[in-house]
């Protein structure tokens, strides 16, 4: 399997890694080190404990020649003890503060992420409509999971490793050459020997490791098309099964070459290493045996025993420094990623002086309003109506006309490029954003519902509606019927997005969400496109008590949903190409007059009979 964090082999980065390599400036690491600052207290403690465990993990080594010298060769078992308990109780020492070390560098990690978390979704939650529908959600949820996660590994690993291998590496080194000078060099000139290894592994294991890392992505993507709730369905319809588990059984058979051969890479490795690292103790013993037979009778077989146990401490922290480049350059990458999306300025802000009214009516005015998302392709041009309070408003045209975009404009989901909208005659960019939408309900064509019960999303528009506002909602969006025939009622889990219920009920469920709510303005967008005719009456006897007595906004396609509206406004090439009435309308041989043979008669036969017209009215 790849290796983690995506990581291609020891001391390597990837081609992506190397071409968007950041610039790394005195005011990022400011910026970085400033998450750092509120815990600094505890940050202190952790330098002193990493000292301090660093130091006391090697005292160890050094009082193995007291043991030896002092103890065992002198024959002293006092001394033997002594410094025998002495060792264990510094090991023990220098474990218990690295366990101390340990806690505290996780817990300032995980505080840490915990504040950068909370930032980021508060940022996020700030954004306008277009950043989500511009930027890949997938990045998104990267940023806010796995980026930002990354950041405790960097603390935990990276920025103590530096410290504890520097500090580890300083000490080891001191004592050495403290013992003796001449055998620390010889020691010293073995640790080259050590790194060769390292290298030449991480070549092969990175090359093994690129296809690796192909092939789990190709299995990824298997797993996500064809186990997915859409992709199974597909596969079922068309009898693929096999087909896609022979697809899946090579592809896996792949991986799993991949992964021996990656492993015996490791394996080849491994016994390098371990003959590197036994060629240094060996070369300490043959020159320190040489000088102390022949040349030095005060070189003692202790000594040599500490300088070979200081070198096997020396191993790790020389190896781990020198791949610290990878890591710091990783951690840098990562940072950038985070504060790209922190530096981006959400589009849609409350102004300094928001206004924020006691009460609200619903009413809507157009005044020459302009719109794109692109400056080369308009969507709305010149839109000007007025929508007053108890009235409604139905708005048609043909599939991309600017329909749903004229909505959005109203909630400041989005913001107008030029002209203006007002609401209750104030231009909505100056009213608090948090007033506006309140007032503002939507039920849109693909109804959105959490994975939990009926109860749980009704709640989410009202938190401290009563059991008697739930049930009236329900029943006056016609929905208590199915609810009331559920065995738990409204506590019937309703599954993710709602995929449990039809879209009939999901709708209905959404209206009544919307009730809670009591909203001065409602807008019903597609609210029964694509539902079957049994659905769309439900639906329709739901909705033409609110407009009857509420200000709305019709967009539909059935022609049922737009008699009960007041005006009718044709939206064509994002203009108004046509308005009036349905009977002013439909005989004009205009834009409704084709909308009407195309899509609306259809739907005569199932227009209730108050709403029914006849042919002499055509």
């Amino acid at each position: 399997m790849p290796p983690p964090n995506g990581r291609l082999g020891p001391g390597y980065l990837t081609d992506e890694e190397k071409k968007n390599k950041p610039k790394v400036t005195k005011d990022l690491i400011k910026r970085i080190f400033s998450y750092l600052k509120p815990y600094r207290l505890q940050l202190v403690f952790v330098l002193a404990a990493i000292l301090c465990s660093a130091v006391l993990t090697l005292l160890p080594s050094v009082l193995t020649g007291k043991i030896i010298d002092d103890g065992l060769i002198a024959q002293n078992l006092r001394a033997l003890i002594l410094y025998i308990l002495l060792s264990f109780g510094v090991t023990l020492l220098a474990n218990l503060i690295g366990i101390l070390e340990s806690y505290l560098n996780t817990w300032i990690a995980q505080h840490i992420t915990f504040d950068m978390r909370n930032s980021m979704y508060a940022h996020l939650q700030k954004m306008s409509m277009r950043f989500f529908t511009s930027n890949n959600q997938g990045d998104i949820i990267t940023r806010m999971t796995s980026d930002i996660s990354g950041v405790q590994q960097i603390i935990t690993n990276t920025l103590t490793s530096i410290i504890s291998n520097a500090v580890t590496l300083t000490v080891a080194l001191v004592l050495m050459f403290s013992e003796n000078w001449k055998l620390a060099l010889v020691g010293i000139a073995v640790v080259p020997l050590f790194v060769i290894p390292t290298r030449s592994a991480g070549k092969r294991r990175w090359s093994i490791t690129k296809d690796s890392q192909a092939c789990s992505d190709e299995i990824n993507g298997i797993l996500n098309e064809t186990l997915s709730v859409s992709g199974q369905l597909l596969v079922k319809q068309f009898g693929m099964e096999q087909r896609e588990y022979d697809h899946y059984e090579s592809v896996n058979r792949k991986m799993i070459g991949l992964n021996i051969k990656e492993s015996m890479a490791g394996r080849w490795f491994r016994m390098a290493l371990g003959t590197f690292t036994n060629i240094g103790p060996m070369l300490i013993y043959l020159v320190g045996g040489i000088i102390m037979m022949r040349f030095d009778k005060s070189i003692t077989v202790g000594q040599i025993s500490v300088l070979v146990a200081l070198l096997g401490k020396m191993y790790m922290p020389v190896n781990q420094l020198l791949n610290i480049q990878v890591d710091w350059i990783r951690s840098m990458a990562m940072f950038t990623r985070i504060f790209d999306y922190y530096d981006m300025v959400p589009e849609i802000e409350n102004a300094p002086d928001a206004l924020r009214p006691s009460t609200a009516d619903g009413e809507v005015e157009f005044r020459g309003v302009r719109f794109y998302y692109e400056p080369e392709r308009e969507i709305l041009h010149d839109i000007s109506f007025t929508l007053s309070k108890g009235k409604c408003i139905a708005i048609v045209g043909p599939s991309g006309s600017g329909k749903s975009t004229l909505i959005n404009l109203i909630p400041r989901f989005y913001d107008v490029i030029d002209g203006c909208v007002l609401f209750d005659g104030t231009d909505v960019r100056k009213l608090d954003l948090g007033y506006l939408r309140e007032n503002i309900g939507i039920v849109s064509q693909e109804t959105y519902l959490f994975n939990g019960t009926i109860r749980d999303n009704l709640l989410y528009a009202k938190p401290d509606a009563t059991e008697d506002e739930l049930i009236e909602a329900c029943k006056r969006a016609n929905i208590y019927d199915f609810i009331e025939k559920q065995e738990t009622g409204l506590d019937t889990v309703v599954g993710n997005r709602g995929l449990k219920l039809s879209g009939g009920e999901k709708q209905r469920i959404s209206i009544a969400r919307i009730l809670l709510k009591d909203p001065a303005l409602m807008i019903f967008d597609e609210a029964t496109s694509a539902l079957d005719s049994i659905s769309e009456q439900k639906i329709q006897d739901a909705i033409e008590p609110l407009i009857a007595t509420r200000t709305s906004i019709l967009i539909a396609h059935r022609l049922s949903t737009i008699l009960a509206a007041d005006e009718i406004l044709v939206i064509k090439d994002g203009e108004i190409a046509e308005r009036g009435t349905h009977q002013e309308l439909v005989g004009a041989g205009g834009v409704y007059t084709q909308l009407y043979e195309t899509q609306f008669s259809k739907a005569t036969e199932h227009i209730t009979p108050e709403f029914s017209y006849s042919e002499g009215e055509n």
